[in-house]
Parts: C-alpha cells; structure tokens; sequence
C-alpha cells in the first residue's frame, strides 16, 4: 500500500505537452522511486549538511521528493541509446535527447517509465530552423544614458558609497539596513540565469572571488561548470545584489555567499528550459542555499505548441512553478522577476513567478511609480502578483563587456535587488523561516492594505520589516509597528505609532534625496499630516520614541 501511495503521488507531478520539449529533447517522466539506494533516514547521501539545517530549522521533514531519482531508472534509459541532461527528483523524470525515433519506443517500453513528455508525435522535417523570439526570454532592457543624466541626486552620509546604484537600495530603506550590519554576511543566494559572462573578471565582483563568496557553478545547459563566456544577463542580475565597487555601485547583499547556475539557453526559448530551471533549483535546495534569485520567465515559446497561457498560471500547471512551489516548501526564498510584458498582448504575469509561494516582483521607476513594461497580476486564479515592486527602471548594473557600469531597466533588476535585501532581512531574523520572511516583506511595503494588479503590495521598506519581524524588549514582548494611512497620499494621512507610549517623540520626513521637509512632534500615539504642498513621489517617515526609531514610507499621488 505505501508503494502505491508513493507512485500515484508521483505520477500526480507528470506534466503533459503536444511537442518536443525542445529539438529532439524530451522529459522521460518515472513511475516511483521504488527500491533506491537512497532512504529518507540518511539524508546526508543526498543533501548537503546545510539543506539539512535548513529543513531542520524550518520543522520541515525530508520526504519522498528528496531522493533523487532511482539510478537504476537512469542507467536503463541510457542503455537505449539516449543521451541523458538533467535528472529532476522533485518531477521525478530526466531529461533526453535522441533523434532516432526507435530509441523512444524503446524508452517507451521500460516498464518503471509512465511516459514521455512530447512523443509520441509526427517527427519534423529536417533542416528546421530555430527562430528567434519574439521577446527576449529575460526581462532586461537597456538604456544608454550618460551617468550625467540620472535621476539620483542625493548626495549619501552614511558609511557606504552606493555611486549611481544608490536610489535602487534607498527605495527599500536599504542604505539604513546596512549601517546596522546587515549585508548578507551567512545567506546562500543561487542565481539562476543564462550565462555570467565575463563575472570571473569584473572588478566589482572583486570581493566575492577574493573572499570566497562564489561558492561554485554549475552549467544545466551544456553540463559542466560555467564557461564565462555565455550570455551577460546573469552577470548584471549578479551586480545588483553582489557588486562591491565603492563609488560605482555596491549591490543589496554584498556580503553574501553565491552560488551561479545557468538554466537558460540564451539563443533559444523551449519548453526544456523549465525542466532545467528545476534540476537547477534541486541544486540549489541540496547544496544548502537560503534564497533563489531568478530573472526568467515563461509563457511564449519557439514551438507554438507549447505556449502557455493564462489559465496556466495558477502556482500548479507549468514545470518550473512546481518546481519554485517545491523549492519553497523546503525552505527556501524563492524570488522571481514577474515579467516586462505589460505593454504586449500576453500582459500577464510569467512563470513561476505565479506560484503561491514565490515571491513575483514588479517594477517601478526611480520616484517610486509603476514603469509600464511591468507584467500584470494577478495570477490566473485570483492571487495578488506581483507581490512587492521595486525599482527597475534606470537600474545602475555592471556593464560585461567592457567591466565597467551601465544603466539598465526589466524586472530582471527589480527581482535579484529584492532578493539581496531578503538576505539582509534573514540575516538579521535567523530564527525565522521562509515564508515569515515573505510575509514581513509584503507587510512593510506602500500599499499592503490596498493591493492592485501593478505593484501588488507595493514598495517595501526593510527597516519597517524587520521592526515587523523584531518583538521589543519589554515585559509585554510585543510586536511593534508603524502604520501609515491612508497610503498612497492625496491630501493627508495619519502616523500611527501601536502599542508604544509615543508621548514627545519626533517625526522627521524627507522625500527621496534625504532632504528633510517635515518635522513634528507625536502627542500620543497619533499624528495628522497634511501633505497637500507635497509634489508626487516617494517620502520616509522616521518617529523616534523611547530610544528607538521607526520607519515607514509613503506615496504621494
């Protein structure tokens, strides 16, 4: 009987589709996971000491899904002929090619395979051309404007110099996170992207080779370990949360641990390369890391037959948001860019961005308003998505070519700046598990109590989020927050201080640059602001009371 269970629980993850899941490759999709080498109760043969930690501090129990899949199975798909790619446990299958159409009866045949994603099917002609897309598959645009041109302009105090980077941290309250010693220092980030060309060679990406932050690669396209010499989208994701130039730009996580995957074929758009994105996950899971940070997305692909479409994004159809859906529920962070399809006529959302428990991000510009590439929530079923937004316009990124910095825009950015902010959040709360991290995220952002399809719930402030995630010392050990209302602004709103005894404390407000505009003292626990002289924009509140500082922010329409 738990045999059965084991195989109809398996079977319930096959993924069906009309075609090849690229040129003569195919997912060969298992049975069970009867009779392995591997047992649930010696974990260790499988996963690394701190995918184990991690499951263990989340109350999180390995299961059926941890076992890779069966060598035996492997060896005999081999044996046919076929070429093996990628094993997925978590899909429970392998990836293949062959162009010969007797190795897939005979694939077909073995008696622990329940089928084969795209066979059988009328084979195509030969000489088939691989058009390019559309769209690029990675959500990046850039834009060639001279520094001298940028929207920054405040001039910083504090400890770091951000250079140009610096209103893409400051947006999210993130400058005044690292002045309290919070940059990564302990997370695992694994970047899934295309390539990471020239990132071994980059000065900005000095410290983390020098340090020991890069903690290795894995290539899921041509196997292997990364080349460096494949595309340059993972080397710009890679900056905005790695990049330690001083002056320049100094990313979200600049202490953090990274490990680099490619998942993605640059030249191409096939169904293959969700399948690679989950292998490349379960990599991720088993070597320990905390956080995913990835800047792809599907929906269209090269091969008509297997587009998405809406309805499938649910958080349950597409292989890739099964395999973040389960990358999550082993305690990892999932963070992915929602997509710049806002102003095309797919307009929505991509995968796995959809999934229930990945945190989909959108973008905004450099004042805090939603850029209109941005994809469009919510998810098929009613979700909201994205779920926070930050900058991704005019995003100071490494340039690879030539080493130096360039200004790009795509929630490609707005994504890996969230991902090594949530690193410096975890830092600070180790205690706390994935999901609360989310939560806390979502809690501290613009418009938490009025979400729309554009932002979802808006920007977040990771100062307010950890105030969200820290209980106050005191005998009453209560949770502490600042509220703002209503949020966005028109004319005025209140400054709510819960819980705390606010008499005589101050409230500053600047807007973006750190000008200071407002200032006031809260008599009891509540504040009025009339913020009608205001222009449109992003503001900062601070309220100090009994010798701490709260944080929030606000719009003004």
């Amino acid at each position: 009987m738990k045999s059965l269970i084991f195989n109809l629980f398996l079977i319930l993850l096959a993924v069906s589709s009309a075609g090849q899941i690229a040129p003569d490759k195919y997912f060969v999709q298992f049975t069970d996971k009867n009779n392995s080498p591997y047992s649930i109760d010696n974990p260790s043969e499988f996963l690394s000491e701190r995918a184990i930690e991690r499951r263990a501090s989340q109350g999180i129990s390995v299961d059926i899904y941890d076992l890779p899949v069966n060598p035996s199975y492997l060896s005999g798909v081999a044996g046919t002929g076929a070429t093996l790619l990628n094993p997925t446990k978590w899909l429970n299958g392998v990836t293949v090619f062959t162009d010969n159409p007797a190795v897939l009866e005979a694939i077909d045949a073995l008696p622990y395979v329940a089928g084969i994603t795209g066979y059988p099917q009328e084979k195509s002609q030969p000489g088939r051309i691989q058009y390019d897309k559309e769209k690029p598959f990675f959500y990046h645009e850039m834009y060639n404007q001279a520094p001298g041109n940028s929207y920054k302009s405040k001039a910083q105090t504090g400890s770091f110099d951000y250079g140009m980077g610096f209103n893409q941290i400051q947006m999210l309250n993130g400058d005044v996170f690292h002045e309290m010693g919070y940059r990564g220092q302990g997370k695992v980030i694994a970047v899934l992207d295309a390539g990471y060309f020239n990132a071994n060679s980059v000065d900005a990406f000095d410290s983390l080779w020098m340090n020991g932050q890069i903690l290795g690669t894995k290539d899921f396209v041509r196997g292997g370990d990364i080349q460096f010499d494949e595309h340059q989208h993972g080397t710009m994701v890679l900056s905005c949360m790695g990049a330690n130039f001083p002056g320049q730009l100094i990313g979200t996580a600049p202490m953090a641990d990274y490990w680099l995957l490619r998942s993605e074929d640059g030249g191409s758009e096939y169904l293959i390369e969700e399948y690679n994105w989950v292998s490349a996950a379960e990599f991720a899971d088993s070597v320990g890391a905390d956080i995913i940070n990835s800047s792809l997305g599907y929906s269209q692909f090269n091969d008509p037959t297997q587009d998405h479409t809406y309805e499938d994004m649910d958080g349950n159809t597409t292989p890739a948001t099964k395999g973040a859906d389960m990358a999550a529920k082993k305690g990892i962070l999932v963070v992915n860019s929602l997509g710049n399809e806002g102003n095309s006529s797919w307009y929505y959302l991509s995968a796995p961005s959809d999934g229930d428990s990945v945190m989909g991000i959108g973008a905004v510009d450099a004042n805090g308003f939603y850029v209109g590439f941005s994809s469009h929530g919510p998810s098929y079923d009613g979700r909201v998505k994205p779920d926070v937004a930050t900058q991704g316009s005019m995003v100071y990124v490494v340039e690879p070519m030539g080493g130096g910095f360039t200004f790009g825009g795509g929630t490609s950015f707005s994504s890996p700046i969230l991902a090594g902010m949530a690193a410096c959040l975890w830092q600070a709360n180790p205690a706390m598990t994935n999901m609360q991290i989310a939560d806390a995220i979502r809690k501290s952002a613009s418009q938490y109590d009025n979400p729309d399809d554009m932002l979802g719930y808006g920007i977040p402030d990771f100062v307010l989020a950890n105030n969200i995630l820290t209980v106050i010392n005191g005998p009453d050990k209560q949770h502490v927050s600042l509220n703002l209302y209503p949020n966005p602004v028109r004319t005025s709103f209140t400054v709510s201080l819960d819980q705390v005894n606010a008499n005589n404390a101050d409230i500053i407000i600047t807007d973006i640059t750190g000008r200071e505009i407002y200032t006031a003292s809260l008599m009891g626990n509540e504040y009025t602001v009339n913020a009608k002289g205001l222009e449109a924009g992003v503001y900062f509140v601070s309220v100090s009371a009994n010798g701490r500082t709260f944080t929030g922010k606000f719009i003004k329409r």
